[in-house]
């Protein structure tokens, strides 16, 4: 098992979600149960499979929920990507999420490596 608030990955998967969740407050109205709700549930998703994993008893568990999250991850980028496309925020706004997003993608992925070389 893991202190999964010792997790740097956690740590900033949960700014990041609070990052998204300011993000589609500018949204348009009619995307609040579209676009803006599929965001919020992708980024809440990562912090807490991150969570979820780390309070499983195994390291092959744990390495299962960080796969989900990275999963996760690449979702909430490519809805990221598509809320620029459509212009429901400037890139100023959505880029740099957008990169912080692609950076705690490449932190999950080296925290399962590590963790699945630990699989006994």
């Amino acid at each position: 098992m893991h202190n999964f608030k010792n997790l740097a990955v956690w740590r900033r998967s949960m700014i990041l979600t609070r990052q998204c969740y300011d993000l589609t407050k500018g949204f348009p109205k009619l995307e609040r149960y579209g676009l803006s709700s599929q965001i919020q549930r992708a980024a809440v998703s990562i912090p807490s499979n991150i969570a979820e994993g780390a309070g499983r008893v195994s390291n092959k568990e744990f390495v299962r929920f960080l796969r989900i999250a990275h999963g996760s991850a690449c979702e909430l980028e490519t809805q990221l990507l598509v809320a620029r496309d459509l212009e429901y925020s400037p890139h100023s706004q959505v880029d740099p999420i957008a990169k912080e997003t692609a950076e705690v993608r490449r932190m999950i992925f080296a925290l399962s490596e590590s963790a699945r070389a630990n699989i006994s």
